[in-house]
């Protein structure tokens, strides 16, 4: 390649590509017209076989590198056999462009909007949910949000739709209130095939956070139906579900098969979410203690536990952080924990309480490869043995790679 090095340091270098001179066998022809441009698939030019392998070596790299372990186990990526139309969940942004309300990504390391027709990735009613808003929008001169000017109503429109069923969640987010309500939810109703709720979310602070901290529902259900490894689940717009249902599966059973469950034991679930892990988990084990900060996943988990009528299962509202060590400081002594933190990662007292509480086995399921080893690195450091790291390829066409890692205790 030739490549114009834009910056230098004294460990690395950053350029811009000018030209390719010899194309390595694992490239491939982009299915996007908008690749390269948007800042949602980076991979797209690679192909998947060589994706999984590129995953692969990333989870490895950082544990060897951050993690500072010795030739760890790290399994081949469990990767999709058609990567693409995956998402179940789109958040699109607004823009005025041309003297009209678009939607679209944001160009990479910027908040410039990319328009979008379509997108490979996207289940397509989230794209048919943001066409919608747009031409109601047009229609009725509701300008979108303008960060710069500070100026505008529009902000962003978050869809979901229900693998199970197909059913949609349409989330509109505006910066003050929202205008021509009624004229919204008639148009919504007429284009959207499936639609069974339309919720607004005000949002006036001056934040890259989508949304603000109250929802109404301004037609149908306050909540969306999916179901999970055969459990059914109720999922409010605030709360966190994976994105790629085909894959979640593939991933929570990773993570079932790795904590080896009898049917005996007490479980720890943190960063328990709508308690969609927690509830697989309770069919396995004797009982099982979820812990999440959202009080509204929180309120869906109880939801989603009385649902599906699973008794053995108790959830604690609040930062991981403050509940676990309490709890352990309680004498709080789970024989299994499995956590699934932000891309942060874990917070240091959450990593002490996981060394202090004693379980046998942890299963750490985590989203960002550099987090998860330097919380690997903590808890080998504090007596737990790294046995493997099993990938799972749940955003393909993209840098992103969950990933389940096993770790046991060798001295009680």
């Amino acid at each position: 390649v030739r490549v114009h090095i834009i910056k230098a340091t004294a460990s690395y270098a950053i350029g811009k590509l000018l030209s390719i001179s010899v194309k390595s066998p694992c490239r491939a022809e982009p299915k996007c017209s908008n690749f390269g441009r948007c800042g949602g698939c980076t991979l797209m030019h690679l192909d998947y076989e060589a994706q999984l392998m590129f995953k692969r070596d990333m989870v490895t790299s950082a544990l060897t590198r951050i993690g500072g372990l010795m030739a760890p186990e790290v399994r081949e990526a469990l990767g999709m056999q058609f990567p693409y139309f995956y998402r179940n969940k789109g958040s699109f942004p607004f823009a005025n462009l041309d003297g009209r309300v678009s939607f679209g990504f944001f160009a990479p390391r910027s908040h410039r909007l990319i328009p979008l027709s379509d997108c490979s990735i996207q289940e397509d009613k989230t794209l048919l949910v943001a066409e919608a808003v747009c031409d109601w929008a047009n229609q009725f001169q509701i300008p979108a949000h303008d960060e710069t000017l500070q100026t505008g109503t529009l902000r962003h429109v978050m869809a979901r739709v229900s693998a199970a069923n197909g059913e949609v969640m349409a989330a509109i987010v505006t910066k003050g209130k929202l205008p021509q309500k009624e004229a919204l939810i008639e148009h919504l109703r007429n284009r959207i095939p499936g639609l069974v709720s339309i919720l607004h979310n005000r949002n006036d602070a001056e934040t890259n956070v989508i949304f603000g901290p109250e929802f109404s529902t301004l037609w149908g259900k306050d909540r969306l139906y999916d179901t999970i490894c055969g459990l059914r689940f109720a999922v409010s717009a605030a709360s966190f579900l994976q994105v790629n249902p085909q894959q979640t599966e593939v991933l929570y059973h990773a993570a079932l098969n790795a904590l080896q469950l009898e049917g005996t034991e007490r479980v720890a679930d943190v960063y328990c979410g709508i308690g969609t892990i927690s509830l697989l988990l309770a069919r396995h084990a004797a009982q099982v203690d979820g812990i999440e900060t959202v009080p509204e996943a929180i309120a869906d988990a109880i939801f989603n536990a009385q649902e599906n009528a699973i008794k053995n299962v108790e959830f604690h509202c609040g930062n991981a952080e403050d509940v676990l060590p309490q709890l352990v400081r309680e004498g709080y002594h789970p024989d299994a924990v499995l956590i699934d933190p932000p891309r942060k990662g874990c917070e240091r007292p959450v990593l002490d309480a996981l060394l202090a509480c004693g379980a046998k086995r942890l299963v750490y399921v985590s989203c960002n490869p550099s987090t998860l080893a330097r919380d690997v690195r903590v808890l080998v450091d504090g007596g737990l043995r790294f046995v493997y790291a099993q990938p799972v390829d749940m955003f393909p066409q993209t840098a992103h790679v969950e990933t389940v890692a096993l770790l046991t205790r060798t001295q009680p």
